[in-house]
Order: C-alpha cells, then sequence, then structure tokens
C-alpha cells in the first residue's frame, strides 16, 4: 500500500511549494489595511514647554478641530524643560506610528546651538507635517521699569548690567531675546525658566528685567498695564498690537525672529500619515470657527508643504549655527 504514502508527501512538498505564492498577496493585502486604519486609537501630542505658554496655546486650537476628523481623541501633553529638548526627545524615542506626535516651536532649530550633544538632531530625526503659523514676539517689561523704548533699554544696560527672562535655553523665547539684544548691543544676562508664564511673572514682579514672548502669552498682561511693550520682532507690525513698532523700524538691523508653531513627527513616520495629517491641519486652519480663536494669538498662516517644512528648518539650524559663530556666543 505505497500509494498513500506517496500521495501524502507529494502533497506536502506541493503545498509547501505554493506557500509563498499564496502567502505574499496575503500580507501585501494586510499591510495596506493597517495603514488604512489609522488612526485606531488616541493620538498624543507633546508640547515641550509649559501649559498657557503661546505654543501651548495654539497647539490645543488647533488639534482640537483635528481631533473629530481623524475620529479618535487627541491627549495634549505638557513636558516643558531644557529648551524644548525634553519634550522632543520623548517624541523622539517613541515608535514612528503616527500616534506620538510633536508641536515645536522655531526653538526646535535652535538646539544644535544651545544643545550640541542633544540626543536628537531636530532635522534628520523629525519630519515637518505641518506650519500652524507664526506669531510676533514682542519685548516686554515691568512699568516699574521706567523704561518705555528699547532704546531706554540700551541705555539702561550701559549704565547697569540687565537680565532677561525665557521658557528655557534654546527655546523661541531666548532666541529671540538674543538676536534683539546682540542687534541693539543690549548687555543682559539671560535667566530661563520652566515655562513662558513662570518668566512672564518674574518680569512683572521686576525680579527680571525684561523678556521677549509670543504676543498672545503677553496680550492680556499688556491690556492690564501689567507689562509695557517696546518692540515686536516680526517685519511689519502685529495686527493686534498695531501700535507698537517693530525692531527693524527702530533701527536695529537683523534683530527679526520670525516664531513660528507646528506640527512634527518622527522621521520614520509613514509618508501617508504625515500627509493625511498635514491635511487635516491645513483644513483646521481654514475654518472660520478657528481663525477666529487663533486671532487673538496674533498668527499668520505659513502653508508650507512637509517637504517645504523640513527644508525651512534645515535652512533655518545652518543660519543659527552661522550667527552664534559670528556673536561667538557659548551656552552650557
Amino acid at each position: 500500500m505505497p500509494m498513500p504514502s506517496f500521495t501524502r508527501r507529494h502533497a506536502l512538498k506541493l503545498t509547501a511549494a505554493l506557500m509563498p505564492t499564496i502567502a505574499a498577496p496575503a500580507l501585501l493585502r494586510v499591510s495596506p489595511a493597517r495603514a488604512e486604519t489609522w488612526p485606531g486609537h488616541a493620538i498624543r501630542v507633546i508640547v515641550p514647554y509649559s501649559a498657557g505658554s503661546t505654543t501651548d496655546i495654539i497647539a490645543r486650537i488647533v488639534m482640537e478641530s483635528v481631533s473629530p476628523k481623524l475620529g479618535q481623541t487627541i491627549i495634549v501633553e505638557n513636558r516643558g524643560g531644557a529648551g524644548g529638548t525634553i519634550g522632543a526627545q520623548a517624541v523622539n524615542q517613541a515608535p514612528a506610528d503616527g500616534y506620538t506626535l510633536l508641536v515645536a516651536s522655531s526653538g526646535h532649530t535652535a538646539t544644535p546651538v544651545i544643545y550640541p550633544k542633544a540626543p536628537f538632531d531636530p532635522a534628520a530625526d523629525f519630519s515637518g507635517v505641518a506650519l500652524f503659523g507664526s506669531v510676533p514676539n514682542v519685548t516686554l517689561i515691568a512699568p516699574s521699569k521706567g523704561i518705555k523704548s528699547i532704546a531706554d533699554l540700551v541705555a539702561a544696560s550701559k549704565k547697569g548690567h540687565l537680565t532677561f527672562a525665557s521658557s528655557g535655553a534654546g527655546s523661541a523665547t531666548h532666541w529671540a531675546a538674543e538676536r534683539l539684544r546682540l542687534a541693539a548691543g543690549i548687555d543682559a544676562t539671560h535667566v530661563p525658566f520652566r515655562g513662558g508664564p513662570e518668566a512672564l511673572t518674574e518680569v512683572m514682579t521686576g525680579r527680571v528685567d525684561f523678556m521677549s514672548v509670543g504676543v498672545s502669552s503677553g496680550l492680556s498682561f499688556i491690556r492690564d498695564g501689567k507689562l509695557l511693550a517696546l518692540a515686536v520682532s516680526t517685519k511689519t507690525r502685529a495686527s493686534v498690537l498695531p501700535e507698537v513698532p517693530t525692531t527693524l523700524e527702530l533701527g536695529y538691523a537683523n534683530s527679526d525672529y520670525t516664531f513660528w508653531n507646528g506640527l512634527l513627527a518622527s522621521a520614520k513616520t509613514p509618508p501617508e500619515i504625515v500627509k493625511r495629517l498635514n491635511k487635516e491641519v491645513q483644513d483646521a486652519l481654514a475654518r472660520p470657527e478657528v481663525k477666529e480663536r487663533l486671532a487673538p494669538q496674533g498668527n499668520e498662516l505659513m502653508p508650507l508643504s512637509p517637504p517645504q517644512f523640513d527644508a525651512m528648518m534645515r535652512t533655518e539650524i545652518a543660519e543659527n549655527l552661522a550667527l552664534a559663530k559670528a556673536a561667538n556666543l557659548t551656552f552650557n
């Protein structure tokens, strides 16, 4: 009775021979299905600055509008400190699956200058997803200081050493103040804090002399007379503070600073996820209700594609490194 044994043996060989042919199409069918089901659960968005900062405010407005379009909850988590590098590293260490994202500001591109030994490369390890826009940075000081202009600030620094606050070394608030300080020749020492609100409190009390911060964080204090706006760092005057001059029109060349905010992902995130996120963010920014909520923040749209966003970050990194070298800036 050899036939059954022969048949089974050949049947097994035939099955083994066919398995690659059968399995391959099955795998091809599974992979797109997984991509199509993203997002399958809640998404975590890390803001590397404290709650109430300009970046945090804008992130929450935009992502709140994106959430229902993705059909998932978006959890905004604040991880401040070290100029935004703590939050950025948390995203860098997370799986590149589109479920852990970063909302960064232009301080992100100052990392190679401020933290040359940072455990990540701000350009190579991250992909630009979508820019929310740019926000004017405004230089603020307590009225009790008796300083009413940038010229007064410069003069005061000649008479006695000043201090300036930021939301952390390497943050956008730090870099904006450094550009103004260098351009105007202001002698002042940097005093970093964990976040913008803490820094603003110290400036209001007069314990720290001045600060350059996103207008959305400082506007209410300006309106209440608790802080005086000396200048904005944009190339043109801010629509929410039309009476405040720019640092450029005051004659301080190269003092302007583009304070952008945007959504980033791990560089290894699937491109289809980056594309979907870009679309949903751009759609959210175009909605009248979102525009209305962003208006008090002074947000100016910057509709760049992900590749253009990446190119902008690389350009800024090169410019920041060049500026630090030319000005002989060193950071601990």
